[in-house]
């Protein structure tokens, strides 16, 4: 089987006779850092390793210059996928603690990225594996380490400077994927600065899951997706959150829904208001 996007409990569970399959868990807390890893170490799908978000799919936050999440280099990146066993030949397969997929929707655009296309979020992350009669093992697992390879992919990741060009071009558009609240800056629980980035329309990363806590199917994504982005191109279409992990949900909906590669804007929200010369705007767009 292959896969680029999302997988059910129940194929994955399918597919453990294939060498080529490496999990990954990447259940993470922004409110208590640790959790994820100790959730992990307790229980996990068999033969799965860690992603931290902050340890492994991030690179540091410098103050003033960078969001809360900023993105690792490609060589760094690529080394710990090779420490994982990950390599141009795997099935990678990333899952998250329910419903939806914030880190692990991280690192399966990370990888696609650097190139590597065959990798899918579980749907409905863990709860979903438990809710399938998926065994679980406890402890540190590790993979012999390979040799991971990125072939960077430069046009899915969308800069600060190509944005302020591009404010008023109307084959662009930037969609903000947080709260409605956040965007239209009546609270901001999280950055010092409330508002949203002029010109982006509004679409909440949670709305693309059921109240299962699955992704809603593939034509009515594709029909909220199509009303969004009316005539432009998915090329030039980029979403953006508080700190550019969120926003991959509505990316990976975006593919699911067969409408191809969207861009992400990583910096975010957060790097955005690093600069107080970069304009913000209140309340709603059009």
């Amino acid at each position: 089987m292959i896969f680029t996007t999302l997988i059910s409990a129940a194929d994955l569970r399918s597919e453990f006779s294939d060498s080529r399959l490496v999990v990954v868990d990447c259940r993470f807390s922004l409110e208590d850092q640790e959790w994820g890893r100790n959730q992990y170490l307790e229980s996990h799908i068999p033969g799965a390793v860690y992603a931290h978000l902050d340890e492994d799919l991030c690179s540091p936050v410098v103050p003033g210059v960078t969001g809360r999440h900023p993105m690792p280099s490609a060589e760094q990146l690529a080394a710990k996928l090779g420490k994982w066993g990950i390599d141009s030949s795997s099935k990678v397969v990333v899952y998250d603690a329910a419903g939806g997929a914030m880190a692990a929707a991280r690192l399966w655009w990370l990888l696609g990225w650097l190139g590597h296309y065959a990798v899918a979020v579980v749907d409905g992350g863990w709860q979903a594996w438990l809710d399938s009669g998926g065994s679980a093992h406890s402890g540190l697992e590790t993979r012999s380490s390979s040799s991971f390879i990125p072939r960077v992919k430069r046009s899915r990741l969308l800069e600060t400077e190509e944005i302020l060009k591009r404010l008023t071009d109307p084959d662009f558009l930037l969609v903000d994927s947080r709260a409605e609240e956040r965007y239209r800056g009546e609270v901001e629980p999280i950055d010092p600065v409330a508002g949203h980035i002029p010109g982006a329309l509004l679409s909440p990363h949670e709305n693309v899951l059921g109240a299962d806590g699955l992704f809603l199917p593939k034509q009515q994504l594709r029909t909220h997706f199509e009303q969004l982005m009316g005539d432009i191109n998915v090329k030039n279409t980029a979403f953006y959150c508080g700190s550019g992990v969120t926003a991959v949900q509505n990316i990976l909906a975006v593919a699911y829904a067969g409408l191809g590669d969207s861009r992400l804007y990583a910096g975010s929200w957060s790097e955005w208001i690093t600069d107080p010369g970069r304009p913000i705007a209140m309340g709603e767009e059009g």
